[in-house]
C-alpha cells in the first residue's frame, strides 16, 4: 500500500509508491531543508505537489533508481547525479556523475558497498545522522535481503559479501537513521540494529 508523503524525521519526508515496472513498492525521500530529492518515485499526490518547491538537487543511490527522476528534473530544473560506476546506463547530458568519497551538495557523502555491485550506494546524510541506501538491504517485514533469484548464480555467496559490505558501512560511518529505497525507515538506533543484522 502506497505511504504518501509524511515527515519521518524534523525536514526529512517520506513516501512510498509501486513502482511500474518493478512492481515493488519504492521509498523516496525529501530533505526539505536542503532542497534535496532522493529516488524519488511520483507520490500519490502527484509531481504537481513538488512545485513551487525549493528543490535543486535529485540524487540516486544507483542508477536502477530513475524512477520520476527525470520527469522532476525537467519540471523543477534540478541538477541529477548518480554513481560515476552506473553512468554507462544512464544519459550523460542529464546526469551528473559523483565518485565515492565525494563531498556532494549539504556535505551529503557517497559511500560504496559491494564490488560486485559497483553502484550500490549508501548517502551518508550528516545534517540528519541519516543513511539512504539503495537495493543492498531492504526493510519490508523487518530487515532482509530481496529474493535469491535476484542474487545472481550464488545467492548465498552474495548476501555474505553484502553483509561484509554493510559491515564496514556500520564501522566506518556513525549515523542513528536509516532510509531505505525499498521500505520503512528505522528512525533511531539504525545503525547497529544493520550491524547486527549483518553479523547474521
Amino acid at each position: 500500500m502506497a505511504e504518501r508523503i509524511h515527515e519521518v524525521l524534523p525536514g526529512v519526508l517520506h513516501w512510498t509508491a509501486r513502482h511500474p515496472s518493478a512492481r515493488i513498492e519504492s521509498g523516496s525521500h525529501y530533505l526539505v531543508e536542503e532542497g534535496i530529492l532522493i529516488d524519488p518515485i511520483a507520490p500519490s499526490e502527484g509531481l504537481e505537489w513538488f512545485d513551487g518547491r525549493q528543490i535543486g538537487e535529485i540524487l540516486l543511490t544507483n542508477r536502477h533508481h530513475k524512477r520520476s527522476a527525470f520527469e522532476l528534473q525537467d519540471r523543477l530544473g534540478a541538477t541529477l547525479r548518480a554513481p560515476r560506476t552506473g553512468m554507462h546506463d544512464l544519459p550523460g547530458d542529464r546526469v551528473r556523475p559523483y565518485d565515492f568519497g565525494d563531498e556532494l551538495p549539504a556535505g551529503i557523502r557517497p559511500h560504496a558497498i559491494l564490488e560486485t555491485w559497483p553502484d550500490e550506494t549508501a548517502l551518508e546524510i550528516p545534517h540528519h545522522r541519516a543513511v539512504a541506501i539503495a537495493d543492498g538491504v531492504n526493510n519490508y517485514d523487518g530487515l532482509g535481503f530481496f529474493d535469491d533469484s535476484l542474487l545472481g548464480d550464488d545467492p548465498e555467496a552474495e548476501k555474505l559479501r553484502l553483509r561484509e559490505g554493510f559491515a564496514r558501512l556500520t564501522a566506518e560511518v556513525d549515523f542513528d537513521h536509516l532510509l531505505f529505497a525499498h521500505g520503512t525507515p528505522i528512525i533511531g538506533n539504525a545503525r547497529e540494529q544493520l550491524r547486527r543484522f549483518v553479523a547474521g
